[in-house]
């Protein structure tokens, strides 16, 4: 399956818990003011790229913890990023995936056609929320604003509400 990418990071240190592998996705329909990654917005742009292609490159780094879909927006391709993630949790590589919707909408809106479920089903972390630059601050963990939350997906999707974490120390 093909995938749009804007580019990738072997080894990131930022963008979630531990060592990572980071995908950013080409096209984004929510235009933050302030985003850190404007260039990712337009659906034209980028390359294109297999997932087989991506898995390779993941697999040949032996120090990763985890991958990370970032953006653009990871769920206007929900679908190849889902049948990624399966082949990464073969892996024992976990997923967090950024988004600039929110928990809510992604879980009204699925649908067979957009397969965010698919993609939801293979995320441990979720960072939900658009960037709000009046909420901006460097201070926290893995996200922009302070409107966006850290889900912990798998106790979210079991409590049928968003279970936020804060990893503490411990990134397993």
């Amino acid at each position: 399956m093909l995938l749009r990418i804007s580019g990738t990071v072997n080894d990131s240190i930022v963008d979630g818990p531990g060592f990572r592998f980071t995908i950013f996705t080409q096209g984004c329909p929510h235009h933050c003011p302030g985003c850190q990654n404007p260039q990712t917005h337009s659906f034209e742009g980028g390359k294109i790229i297999s997932t087989g292609e991506l898995l390779e490159k993941i697999r040949k780094n032996p120090l990763l913890d985890g991958v990370t879909f970032s953006g653009g927006e990871p769920f206007c391709q929900a679908e190849a990023l889902a049948e990624l993630g399966r082949e990464i949790k073969k892996l024992h590589l976990n997923i967090m995936t950024y988004t600039g919707f929110e928990l809510e909408y992604l879980v009204k809106h699925q649908n067979e056609k957009n397969h965010y479920a698919d993609l939801l089903a293979v995320t441990d972390w979720l960072v939900d929320g658009k960037f709000i630059e009046a909420q901006k601050s460097l201070n926290l963990l893995f996200r922009g604003s302070a409107n966006q939350r850290i889900l912990d997906l798998h106790k979210s999707m079991t409590a049928h509400k968003p279970v936020t974490t804060n990893f503490g120390t411990n990134f397993a």
